[in-house]
């Protein structure tokens, strides 16, 4: 072969060989931790807490209440201020929250109003129990109050 022929075929041969890359051996960075969610039990609440009803949005107390929340399932009720003793049913307890319901009573709220239920979610901030509660009304209107509540 001509020494040109030679070195166009090496050139071509180097061109199209395939080219192994050295491994990476570096270690990945490791992904930074994902905030833990704060879990609540019941006994973390067991007690009694004195709270003021809002509506939410608003500072002005439309009613107050006195929760007594036990380590159990059972026992949970609530007493308004005006007098009624509702009996709560701890339907869930996950995450950072409680979630409750209630059968029917007397509004506190709405004087001559009949609630048919509640649904409610607590949450401890700050030492406090804050809630937020969904009611239904007897006569199919709903309304959303916020709770602050301070154990006794």
């Amino acid at each position: 072969m001509r020494p040109h022929l030679l070195l166009i075929t090496a050139v071509v041969l180097s061109a199209c060989a395939k080219t192994e890359q050295a491994a990476d051996t570096t270690t990945p960075a490791a992904a930074a931790p994902t905030p833990a969610t704060p879990t609540i039990a019941l006994a973390d609440v067991a007690g009694t807490w004195e709270g003021n009803i809002m509506p939410v949005g608003k500072d002005t107390t439309v009613a107050t209440s006195t929760l007594v929340a036990t380590a159990t399932n059972d026992g949970w009720s609530m007493t308004l201020s005006n007098g009624e003793k509702v009996p709560l049913t701890v339907v869930s307890v996950g995450g950072d929250s409680i979630v409750t319901t209630s059968n029917g009573f007397k509004s506190a709220v709405r004087k001559g109003q009949d609630v048919k239920s509640t649904h409610s979610i607590y949450r401890l901030q700050n030492g406090k129990l804050m809630g937020i509660t969904h009611a239904t009304y007897a006569n199919g209107d709903t309304a959303t109050f916020r709770t602050e509540s301070t154990k006794k």
